[in-house]
């Protein structure tokens, strides 16, 4: 038996504690490394029944190996006989099995070096396992990380056990990234390597905004305010289009929270980014007609709407185009995200001078419903100044509020 003292031990709590690595997996790791070295120091490639032993009370290890006990030996690599198993121990039986040890003479150099090299290879499985495992279940969720550096445009994010990559298209555009701040990031996807699994996160990803508004508006954790669907373009703009299962509870109002403190939060937390929360609607024509806010809509005509295409035709006033459509066409193409409709705009005069209309998928007097249901809705959506949320409008809520008061005494 070959004494290693107590260092051992404390060396396996000290992983224990720093990497999560068990203590019975780094003494299996020394077993069997020490099996490889006496594999090697006898240049046997296949040694049946060989093991190490650690006695942990007495602090040594050796090299046994497991022979059967029979009244005549064949094969002496396998057998021992009745004899001689007798002087190990004074109790043993034909057919028994005896613990023989084989561990050679100067053994312990060439062990520790096998045993360095099969535990660092160990722990570092182990490592990787950990590490594995952890982000497995943490992807598809947010986590706080602190930068590290920026190479080669990605950004370095440690996020507790490793450091995961923010590639490019995963910032924001024009934020910076410095290193030592701390920062919220989405857990995109896990990569399994040769080394440590690679983590791939995100600080533009649109779920971001989805666990923000869960953690600021109650009514959301508490399932009475779903989301329904988030569309973003980050650092730009977001749309979010959320219902209320409660028909006492205005899902618009608890996202934006009382004087718009939940929402300032979040656009905070965001660096400023805009957010229009849009109110659901499983009226195709209203959805679409509240995606596109703030731009008053004139109407819209749903030209397609199958498991293969979804097409809406909207007419807005000429002076609302250039808001329906947005800067380089933002507008328009977050609400075709949020909704999963494609979308055509055009302008009265555009629609006037078109040699053809479009033809909806409906009856005249479907149409004219229809139209009076943009009626209504623009209306509503005039009325209700909430759905496209700036620091301006934030600024100007008190006193607004305090004028609405001040007309509403005088009336």
């Amino acid at each position: 038996m070959i004494k290693i003292g107590t260092a051992l031990f404390e060396a396996c709590e000290e992983l224990e504690r720093e990497k999560g690595i068990s203590k019975e997996v780094i003494i299996a790791s020394l077993c069997d490394a020490m099996v490889t070295a006496y594999k090697k120091h006898i240049k046997q490639k296949e040694v049946p029944n060989v093991e190490a032993i650690l006695d942990e009370q007495s602090g040594e290890i050796g090299v046994f190996r497991t022979k059967l006990v029979v009244k005549k030996v064949e094969d002496p690599d396998m057998e021992i006989s009745l004899k001689d198993a007798k002087e190990i121990d004074d109790e043993v039986e034909l057919e028994d099995e005896v613990k023989i040890e084989v561990t050679p003479e100067n053994f312990g150099r060439i062990a520790a070096q096998s045993a360095k090299q099969v535990i660092t290879q160990r722990i570092r499985e182990a490592e990787r396992k950990l590490v594995l495992d952890e982000f497995m279940e943490k992807k598809g969720t947010l986590t706080t990380g602190i930068i590290q550096r920026v190479e080669n445009r990605n950004v370095i994010v440690n996020i507790g056990k490793t450091d995961a990559i923010m590639p490019q298209k995963e910032q924001i555009p024009g934020e910076y990234y410095k290193p030592g701040n701390r920062i919220r990031v989405f857990v995109l996807n896990v990569k399994e390597t040769s080394r440590l699994p690679q983590v791939i996160v995100s600080h533009a990803h649109a779920e971001i905004v989805r666990e923000l508004f869960e953690l600021e508006v109650p009514e959301i954790e508490d399932g009475i305010v779903e989301i329904k669907s988030i569309s973003r373009e980050a650092g730009y703009r977001t749309k979010i289009a959320v219902t209320s299962n409660d028909p006492d509870v205005d899902s618009v109002g608890a996202c934006i929270g009382p004087r718009g403190s939940r929402i300032q939060t979040i656009i905070g937390e965001l660096k400023n980014e805009k957010i229009d929360i849009v109110r659901y609607s499983d009226n195709p024509v209203e959805y679409i007609v509240n995606a596109l806010s703030p731009a008053r809509i004139v109407s819209v005509d749903i030209l397609a709407d199958d498991e293969y295409s979804k097409e809406a035709f909207v007419i807005v006033p000429d002076d609302q185009l250039s808001l329906a459509i947005g800067r380089d066409g933002q507008n328009v193409r977050l609400a075709h995200k949020l909704t999963g409709w494609k979308i055509d705009i055009k302008s009265q005069s555009q629609a006037a001078k078109m040699e053809y209309a479009p033809q909806p998928q409906q009856n005249e007097e479907e149409q004219e419903h229809q139209e009076d249901e943009v009626d209504e809705i623009a209306e509503e959506i005039r009325e209700q100044e909430e759905y496209a949320v700036d620091e301006e409008d934030m600024a100007n809520f008190d006193n607004d509020e305090a004028r609405e008061s001040e007309e509403s005494v005088e009336e």
